[in-house]
């Protein structure tokens, strides 16, 4: 059964020329905060799709708690609307449910799956991070929630490396640019994030990224994604949770090459 589409609120951003793709960002972040190092590259060979999440980047705050459901298929007419009638989607933490529910939803629109640093169902640990970072945010402690963020985001050989100057205007700059619709996107994430009986259903290519240095969405996630997917094939970064920042090309080139190899 086709599931009609609605009219898609969210702002986004478009480039390039080829296949379709259709980013998904994640929990806190945006299109040009998740993608934009590596927007580039796959605009180069895809024609793509970046939409922003309900209070981040271009689209206004929600009104109402975000549902995922409601927010998959509004993905899928952002990309719709644009031109493309069929169309990979990337989808990176957050965007990994996202983008396997669109897929379930929309099978005959979705034609290959990238899943960074993703899971299916957030386990007593990752809910544990979740629930301070919701928790700090709620409280406006802003500075002590950029350094858990830093703290669980990078991995520890990226800080390790960072100079204390560099450091200290990098929790300054996170602290100062939290989208005001982090909270909605926490909520959804802690309350209503379980995909794991749409796995087995998935019928199209799928490139499971582990960030193997990740201390927020572990591997122990990534690997549930990889051994639940039919056929899906698994990569690695070296990264913590956040590859845009510490390997930005290595990212692009995995997903570049997934596409390619598949033909799409």
């Amino acid at each position: 059964m086709t599931i009609a589409l609605p009219t898609s609120n969210l702002g986004r951003v478009v480039r390039g020329t080829g296949p379709g793709l259709l980013l998904a960002h994640g929990a806190g972040g945006g299109i040009d905060a998740n993608y934009g190092p590596i927007l580039d590259t796959l605009a180069a060979q895809h024609t793509v799709v970046g939409p922003d999440y309900p209070g981040t980047g271009r689209t206004p705050r929600a009104k109402a708690p975000l549902a995922l459901d409601a927010l998959a298929d509004e993905l899928v007419a952002t990309a719709v609307e644009e031109g493309l009638n069929t169309f990979a989607i990337a989808g990176y933490s957050l965007g990994t449910p996202v983008a396997i529910r669109a897929a379930t939803r929309h099978p005959e629109r979705v034609t290959a799956l990238v899943l960074t640093a993703g899971f299916a169902h957030p386990n007593p640990r990752f809910l544990l991070a979740a629930r301070l970072w919701r928790d700090m945010l709620r409280a406006g402690d802003l500075e002590h929630l950029a350094a858990l963020v830093s703290l669980i985001g990078l991995s520890a050989p990226a800080l390790d490396a960072i100079a204390q100057d560099d450091l200290d205007t990098a929790l300054k700059t996170t602290a100062a640019t939290i989208p005001p619709g982090t909270p909605e996107h926490l909520d959804l994430l802690i309350d209503h994030i379980d995909v794991r009986a749409d796995l087995a259903a998935l019928a199209v290519p799928t490139l499971v990224v582990s960030t193997t240095l990740d201390q927020l969405v572990t591997p122990h996630h990534h690997r549930q994604l990889a051994d639940a997917i039919p056929g899906a094939r698994y990569a690695e970064l070296a990264t913590g949770h956040l590859p845009f920042v510490e390997q930005p090309e290595e990212w692009a080139t995995l997903i570049c090459d997934f596409l390619r190899d598949n033909r799409i």
